[in-house]
């Protein structure tokens, strides 16, 4: 009966990554079948972790956090646990032997989130890193499936897509982090007079970011690379709007892409990928 209680862990993580996703789902959904449960464990356990910091207002953040934490290396040590959630992280860790390294530098992150409100050029790229490039990294260790050499050759193009979704999601979220949370994450950065030179300095870093990644999905195996490249696509897209939207509008509004464009983006990943464009 073990394997109906896995089954339903990996169902909640699943229901996780759907309710507060749609692009990551339509794109865990286009890999090959065997990266599904993996990814979606991998999904789970990284929102949880960001909704305590950034959602449990009115609560004791940081014992929860730190709780989190425990209960995440204790679930991976025993290889059980009764939350669903780390249940299917920690069985996703020890069958593709993800770092254990990978996983305190996002907590670290995390952590970070419940202190900082600004953050200078070294507390940016250490922040970058622990949120973002290394669950690109966890990722990649399931995606390669134990090949060490493809993952070290795929490694650094990895820490660039993580980079540069998280990179996008900051510019998105730029207010509501700002009014929400008094959050500005990018360095030198002053929310209040956030302009189109400082606008266009963040898009560089960010266009420099997507061009490293791509050149690391057409390395991917080939039953990872179209659910990759159908997520770096949709982000893309987003890129493109944020580019398009004045630096004033953006202190003001979260620009999104529509659902139908997501499910076009979709149908022409799918397409191309059926005549091996990809």
């Amino acid at each position: 009966m073990l394997d109906l209680y896995e089954k339903t862990t990996f169902g909640c993580s699943k229901l996780i990554t759907e309710l507060y996703s749609t692009s990551f789902t339509l794109g865990i959904k286009t890999l090959d079948k065997k990266f599904h449960e993996p990814i979606f464990g991998i999904y789970g356990f990284v929102r949880y972790a960001d909704e305590i910091v950034d959602t449990f207002h009115g609560f004791d953040k940081k014992t929860l956090l730190d709780r989190y934490k425990e209960e995440t290396y204790l679930a991976i040590e025993e290889g059980i646990s009764l939350n669903p959630v780390l249940h299917s992280f920690q069985k996703v860790v020890r069958k593709y032997k993800i770092e254990h390294d990978l996983i305190e530098a996002f907590l670290h992150s995390m952590e970070m989130d419940l202190y900082n409100i600004a953050y200078d050029d070294a507390g940016y790229n250490e922040y970058i890193y622990g949120s973002a490039e290394v669950v690109g990294l966890m990722c990649l260790r399931v995606f390669c499936e134990g090949n060490s050499e493809l993952y070290d050759k795929l490694k650094a193009d990895a820490r660039s897509l993580g980079a540069a979704f998280q990179k996008v999601n900051f510019l998105r979220d730029l207010k509501s982090d700002f009014s929400d949370r008094g959050r500005v994450y990018f360095p030198g950065v002053d929310f209040d007079n956030f302009d189109i030179s400082a606008k266009a300095k963040i898009e560089d870093d960010i266009q420099q970011d997507f061009d490293n990644a791509y050149r690391g999905i057409m390395g991917l195996p080939e039953g990872a690379r179209k659910g990759v490249y159908l997520a770096y696509v949709y982000y893309l897209k987003l890129f493109g709007r944020i580019k398009q939207t004045a630096a004033s509008r953006i202190q003001h509004e979260r620009i999104r892409v529509p659902d139908r464009i997501k499910f076009a983006l979709l149908a022409k990943t799918l397409v191309q990928s059926r005549l091996n464009v990809l």
